[in-house]
């Protein structure tokens, strides 16, 4: 049994899977086009092809589950045709499809694979199983998970069990825990790279370790910082966007009644007492805009923070003078984390922050890891990612592991990685190396 020495899980090389049946969940859920329903990004589909090959090459019958969508991304929630279209070109191998999940056509052609075969089978979501709201509703445990449609019809079919949706860690659905509690199971290629990303820039960062947190989501923000914070590995923290703002309200800055109406109005008030306990105790370590944009008569105008309020501005984007001193703490940085643009890059007039931010992050020779949906588009706008070291294919699982929160994947893996060790002798683990 291998052991991985970054996560306490089995990986795929522990196994001999020739002529052996994989069960093999991804996170392929794609970006779609409202209105021609087509896969906007294949990206997390690309970045599932080696593990999908790995399996394959060893001589596997190999099944894959996955989803698209879901009831609070209705209009997302379609086939996985396409996605199975796209896997067969990318890994130059057909991945044939059943519109169909654990239903008797489903099963049937799951025991039809010959090795080295593959399946895609159908979304997921289309069982109330798999959806959000069930699971927020019901609240079931991987035990009582054994019970439900999905596990005890495929179960039974595979000898074996691989995970590899990092990007769907925090979901508690049978497909993401179950599998687990029945058959020998292991991470896929990518789940290890995105954990270990993660921890270096979490657990043992080369310093000094700059975070650049901006965009609208400020719970994400906010939710890491708590974390990055107190245990050190944040030695600064770039802040921007709604997220700077909350900061300059908190320092005692007032932006105007515009910008603060806004901000009253989307209930992200509530953050400012949050905020006022940070920089209570770690002022050196969060920086705040020196200046803002705003629109006027047509035209972007700026003005330092020290001179505001200015009542009727809606400020959308970091000045000049903070681009500059944010770019030489980025410059001076040894590793870098980024989550949310500088401003609302979408509009001509406010794009300055954000490309600047993504330009200095590129030079930079730190290392750099980004994540989430909005951060890694925005920084496809302006830069090549190749000049990033790591693109998370996470939101809010990356989120939530930075913010130390024990995420039901992560534990489903352990406890199945810890039953495998303990049913391996002792002479097994000696070659390893981990008896001690």
């Amino acid at each position: 049994m291998e052991i991985n020495t970054i996560l306490p899980i089995t990986t795929i090389d522990a196994f001999d899977f020739q002529g052996e049946t994989v069960l093999l969940r991804l996170d392929i859920n794609s970006p779609i086009d409202p209105e021609t329903k087509k896969i906007v990004s294949d990206n997390r589909i690309r970045k599932s092809i080696p593990t999908i090959k790995k399996i394959s090459d060893k001589g596997a019958r190999l099944a894959i589950i996955a989803h698209q969508g879901d009831t609070l991304d209705y209009q997302n929630l379609i086939s996985l045709e396409e996605h199975a279209e796209r896997l067969t070109e990318l890994l130059g191998k057909e991945v044939s499809y059943i519109d169909d999940v654990a239903g008797p056509a489903a099963r049937e052609a799951i025991e039809d694979l010959k090795s080295g075969e593959i399946i895609l089978l159908g979304n997921l979501r289309y069982y109330t199983e798999e959806v959000s709201t069930f699971e927020n509703a019901v609240k079931l445990n991987p035990e009582e998970m054994l019970q439900t449609y999905l596990v005890r019809n495929l179960a039974p079919l595979f000898d074996y069990y691989v995970n590899d949706a990092f990007a769907a860690a925090h979901r508690n659905a049978p497909s993401m825990v179950a599998f687990q509690e029945l058959l020998p199971t292991a991470g896929g290629e990518l789940m290890v790279q995105e954990v270990a990303a993660l921890q270096k820039v979490m657990e043992n960062p080369v310093k000094p370790c700059v975070f650049v947190l901006g965009g609208a989501k400020i719970s994400d923000a906010f939710g890491m910082m708590k974390q990055v914070l107190e245990n050190g590995t944040a030695d600064r923290i770039l802040t921007s966007g709604i997220t700077g703002e909350i900061f300059l309200l908190a320092s005692g800055r007032q932006l105007g009644k515009t910008k603060e109406a806004f901000i009253k109005d989307k209930g992200l008030d509530s953050f400012i007492e949050e905020a006022r306990e940070y920089l209570d105790q770690y002022a050196d370590r969060i920086e705040m805009p020196l200046d803002l944009a705003f629109e006027k008569d047509s035209k972007r105008e700026e003005a330092m923070t020290k001179e505001l309020p200015i009542d009727d501005a809606m400020f959308m984007d970091i000045g000049g003078k903070t681009i500059e001193h944010y770019a030489t703490i980025i410059d001076q940085a040894a590793t870098i984390f980024v989550n949310g643009p500088a401003g609302v890059y979408e509009q001509a007039l406010f794009v300055d922050g954000t490309k600047a931010m993504w330009e200095a992050i590129a030079k930079s020779r730190g290392y750099s890891v980004i994540g989430g949906g909005d951060t890694v588009s925005a920084a496809q706008k302006f830069i090549d990612l190749s000049q990033i070291n790591y693109v998370c294919t996470a939101g809010g699982a990356m989120v939530r592991f930075l913010s130390g929160i024990k995420m039901p994947l992560m534990q489903a893996m352990e406890k199945a990685h810890q039953k495998q060790l303990a049913a391996v002798s002792w002479s097994e683990r000696n070659k390893l190396g981990n008896i001690g």
